[in-house]
C-alpha cells in the first residue's frame, strides 16, 4: 500500500512537473550569464549574499503564481481584475514599461552569442531578427509542449556543466597572477549601488514573471488533463527556482576566480562580450571546451529568449479576454496569441538598434526597472493569496506571510535607495 502511494505521488509530481523549469529557463539567462558572472568579476564574492537575499525575499512572492493557479485553477490575472480593475492597470502598465526592455536584453545577449559562435557576421540587429524569427517559428510549431520538452534538457545539461566549471575554478584553476583585489571597484558608490539594484532586479527573475508561470501551469494542465495539487505545483516550482540560485552562484564563482582584481572589465558591445565569457570558461577547463561552452550558452539564452518570446503573448492573450472581449474562443484566443508574438519582438529591435554599441546599459535599463516596480506587484501578489478569493486551506502560513512583510520592506528599502542615490544626491 505505502509503495502504490508514493508511486502515485511521485506520479503526480511528474505531472506537475514543467513551469518551473521553463521558469528556471527564463532566469538563467542575462541576469545568470551577464549579472551574475560581471557581479563575480568586479566585486568579488560580497554579491553572493545580495545574490540570496533577493532570492530569500522575492520567494513568496513568486511562489504564489502557482500557490494561486493550482489552487484556483485562474491565472495570476484573474486574480488581479477580482481584485479591482486598478491591479490589472498597474500590471499592464508595469508590464508596458518593461515588456520591450527586456525582450531586448535577453535577444541581444543571445543574438552575440550567436555572432561569435557562427562568426557570421557582427551585427547584432540582424542576429537579433534571425533568434527572434526561430523563437517565434518554433513556438508556432510546437508551442507549450516543445518549450516543456526543450527545458526539461537544457536545465539538466546547463546545471551539470556550470557547476563543474565552478568547482573546477574552485579548486583547480591557478590565476597566472594573485589578483590584486585593490584594484577593484568598491560597492558602496553610486555605481555599485547601481548594478547591485540591477543583479536584484533579476535575481533570479522579475517577480512579474509569477503571472507567467501561473499561466504555464494552467496550460501543462490542459495539456496533460491532470489538475496539480498545490503542493506537487510548490515542489516544480521549488526545484526551478532553487536551481536556478545554485547556477547563478556558480557562475558568480567563474567571474570572481578569473576576474576579480585584475582591472580587467567585459566589453560593452554583445560579440565582444560573449566572446570574453566564452574566455572564463576556457580559462578554467582548457581551450578544448570553447565551442562546447560556446554552444552550451547560445543553448541557454535561446531557452531564455524563447520563454520570454512565448510569455508575453499568453499575457496579451489573457489580457485582452479579460478587458475587451465577452466571451472566450479558441480561435480568438490564438489570434491573441500570435498578434503577441510579434509584438514584443518588433519593439525589442527598435531598441536593439539603438543600444548595439552598449549591451550592459541595456541590460541595467530592464533590470532596473524590474526591480523598481517588484514592491508593488509582491505586495499585489500577497494581497490576493491572502484575500477571499484563495480557499482557504490552500492560503500560504503564518511563516510565509511573515517572510512576505520582510521582502516587502526589503524591496522597498533598496528602492528607496537607489531614488535617493540617483535623484537627491
Amino acid at each position: 500500500m505505502e509503495s502504490t502511494s508514493s508511486s502515485t505521488t511521485l506520479q503526480s509530481i511528474l505531472y506537475a512537473l514543467g513551469p518551473g523549469l521553463i521558469m528556471a529557463g527564463a532566469a538563467i539567462g542575462v541576469s545568470h550569464l551577464v549579472q551574475s558572472t560581471r557581479a563575480g568579476a568586479e566585486y568579488g564574492y560580497i554579491m553572493i549574499v545580495l545574490m540570496v537575499l533577493a532570492c530569500v525575499f522575492k520567494y513568496p512572492f513568486l511562489e504564489y503564481g502557482p500557490r494561486y493557479a493550482a489552487a484556483t485553477g485562474e491565472s495570476l490575472l484573474d486574480g488581479y481584475q477580482r481584485l479591482g480593475g486598478w491591479a490589472l492597470a498597474i500590471f499592464a502598465l508595469i508590464t508596458i514599461g518593461t515588456m520591450f526592455a527586456i525582450q531586448a536584453s535577453v535577444t541581444a545577449v543571445t543574438a552575440g552569442l550567436a555572432g561569435h559562435f557562427f562568426g557570421i557576421t557582427p551585427d547584432l540587429t540582424i542576429w537579433s531578427a534571425v533568434v527572434l524569427m526561430t523563437c517565434i517559428l518554433l513556438l508556432l510549431v510546437g508551442q507549450y509542449s516543445l518549450l516543456d520538452r526543450i527545458m526539461k534538457v537544457i536545465m539538466a545539461l546547463l546545471a551539470v556543466s556550470t557547476v563543474i566549471a565552478a568547482l573546477v575554478a574552485l579548486f583547480v584553476f591557478e590565476p597566472a597572477e594573485p589578483p590584486a583585489v585593490a584594484e577593484a571597484p568598491e560597492l558602496l558608490t553610486a555605481g555599485g549601488l547601481a548594478f547591485a539594484l540591477a543583479l536584484m532586479g533579476w535575481m533570479p527573475i522579475p517577480i512579474d514573471v509569477a503571472v507567467w508561470h501561473s499561466l504555464w501551469t494552467l496550460e501543462r494542465r490542459g495539456e496533460t488533463g491532470h489538475a496539480p495539487s498545490v503542493r506537487d505545483a510548490l515542489a516544480d516550482f521549488n526545484l526551478g527556482y532553487w536551481l536556478s540560485l545554485l547556477i547563478a552562484i556558480s557562475f558568480l564563482i567563474l567571474g570572481a576566480v578569473v576576474m576579480y582584481g585584475t582591472g580587467e572589465r567585459f566589453p560593452e558591445e554583445a560579440v565582444p562580450f560573449s566572446t570574453r565569457l566564452v574566455e572564463l570558461y576556457t580559462a578554467t577547463l582548457g581551450g578544448w571546451s570553447g565551442p562546447v561552452i560556446a554552444l552550451a550558452a547560445l543553448t541557454t539564452m535561446l531557452s531564455t529568449t524563447l520563454a520570454v518570446t512565448d510569455a508575453y503573448p499568453r499575457v496579451i492573450e489573457r489580457f485582452a479576454f479579460l478587458t475587451v472581449f465577452s466571451s472566450e474562443s479558441p480561435t480568438g484566443q490564438r489570434n491573441m496569441y500570435l498578434l503577441g508574438l510579434f509584438v514584443a519582438p518588433a519593439g525589442a529591435l527598435v531598441i536593439i538598434q539603438f543600444f548595439t554599441e552598449n549591451l550592459t546599459a541595456l541590460v541595467d535599463l530592464a533590470t532596473i526597472l524590474s526591480f523598481l516596480s517588484a514592491p508593488v506587484l509582491g505586495y499585489m501578489n500577497y494581497l490576493l493569496v491572502t484575500s477571499r478569493f484563495m480557499p482557504e486551506d490552500t492560503r500560504p502560513g503564518r511563516s510565509l506571510r511573515w517572510l512576505s512583510w520582510a521582502g516587502l520592506v526589503f524591496l522597498v528599502g533598496f528602492s528607496l535607495a537607489f531614488l535617493y542615490v540617483f535623484y537627491l544626491t
